[in-house]
């Protein structure tokens, strides 16, 4: 693993500099990037994500133990380092360029590349990484709900998106990011970074955190896309009535349910004047499996 004068002398070599378009900051703290590696608990027939890849730094750590590393880089100044630093490995396929396709899907040619590694390594599909902050959210959100989806994930994130993660239904961090992963898995808190352990240091602290599919929770979900569709409709107005809320996008000609609303909410055991905010997850999944029906 590198050493922050080891990625400096590299970044220094190759005539580039950290981007802040691209939300640089490596971790320079190897203990962390051992915990990253370590609590993930890589096995050789695994297929590991990294996103952002930086100077390869742990792609060659993840290597080490997983079957098969996928690396996406964005940074194309960065991308030849990478390579460089994994050359020796047969199990890492670099991508030059963005994980997300218009910023909400997987790009094409990560889940191609996944879905090839998975026809070979049978394990799980991990995704491991020092995200960075601009790519958090939609990419976790995309190996929740698929079409590819991630085991587990174990990532270091800004704290303001682990704490969206990790909310809890009637605080203001609790929202759609909360919802989806909790409907599908379970979530760890593992440790709170400070700027320092990263260079450059970001004006923020960040978090690392582990997501853990629930095979039983994610198969109470009958249509992800009606969830999806579900959550989005009322944690669009999360300071309004459920009723409300229903009424309106009935009245506005927006997707309706086969049964009114209302009876949708009893038969959900749902207070049709609570607020979204309020409901939970597993309530959530089930009023869209009612719809769904």
């Amino acid at each position: 693993m590198q050493t922050k004068n080891d990625i400096a002398h590299l970044l220094t070599e190759a005539g580039t500099s950290p981007k802040k378009r691209f939300g640089q900051h490596f971790l320079i703290d190897l203990n962390l990037m051992r915990l990253l590696v370590d609590t993930a608990r890589i096995g050789p027939d695994d297929v590991v994500l990294e996103v952002g890849c930086g100077t390869g730094s742990l792609t060659a750590a993840l290597a080490e133990q997983a079957g098969f590393v996928i690396g996406a880089e964005i940074d194309r100044s960065l991308a030849p380092i990478a390579a460089a630093n994994v050359a020796h490995k047969a199990n890492v396929h670099l991508i030059i360029g963005d994980v997300l396709e218009g910023k909400h899907h997987l790009h094409a040619q990560v889940i191609d590349a996944i879905q090839q590694a998975k026809l070979v390594y049978p394990g799980r599909l991990l995704m491991v990484a020092n995200l960075p902050y601009g790519a958090a959210s939609p990419l976790i959100i995309n190996l929740v709900i698929g079409p590819v989806v991630a085991d587990a994930m174990v990532v270091t994130v800004q704290k303001e998106v682990a704490d969206r993660m990790l909310a809890v239904p009637g605080t203001k961090e609790y929202g759609i990011l909360s919802i989806l992963l909790q409907a599908f898995g379970d979530l760890e808190s593992l440790r709170v970074l400070k700027p320092q352990v990263f260079w450059p240091p970001p004006a923020v602290d960040s978090a690392m955190i582990r997501f853990v599919r629930d095979p039983d929770k994610a198969g109470r979900v009958t249509d992800v896309n009606r969830l999806v569709q579900v959550v989005d409709l009322f944690m669009g107005h999360r300071r309004k009535m459920l009723k409300a809320i229903a009424k309106s996008a009935s009245a506005q000609g927006r997707w309706t349910p086969i049964e009114p609303w209302p009876a949708l909410f009893e038969q959900c055991h749902i207070d049709l004047t609570v607020r979204p905010d309020r409901l939970s997850p597993e309530t959530y999944v089930a009023l869209a499996n009612a719809v769904q029906g």
